[in-house]
């Protein structure tokens, strides 16, 4: 996948918008971050914990935790040039609804 079709992906999402963080691409659901793109060929999705665990248990050489304490918090870092993009969708949207499912409408 390219990093435009990532964006594509992220943008599909209801009230999906792109912004930037510290310089970098991001997507947010109602100004709340659900993911980055820092650097070439990496996304950054904002997990639950034991989402994180589940998903870089099923794919560690694809996702692996942020360093440190975002890591801890369910910041996932994913190779997405390497995985396929149904699997890219669906960790975007458990990312969208990490953050989503926090906000109250209205």
């Amino acid at each position: 996948m390219t990093e435009d079709e990532v964006a594509t992906l992220a943008l599909a999402l209801p009230e999906a918008e792109e912004s930037a963080h510290f310089g970098k691409r991001d997507f947010r659901f109602r100004n709340k971050v659900f993911a980055t793109l820092p650097r070439p060929g990496e996304l950054v999705l904002k997990l639950t914990p034991d989402r994180q665990a589940l998903a870089v248990a099923a794919a560690p050489g694809l996702l692996f935790p942020v360093p440190g304490a975002w890591g801890l918090k369910g910041w996932t870092v994913l190779r997405y040039a390497d995985a396929a993009p149904a699997d890219v969708e669906d960790l975007l949207r458990a990312a969208w609804e990490t953050v989503a499912r926090k906000r109250p409408r209205g």
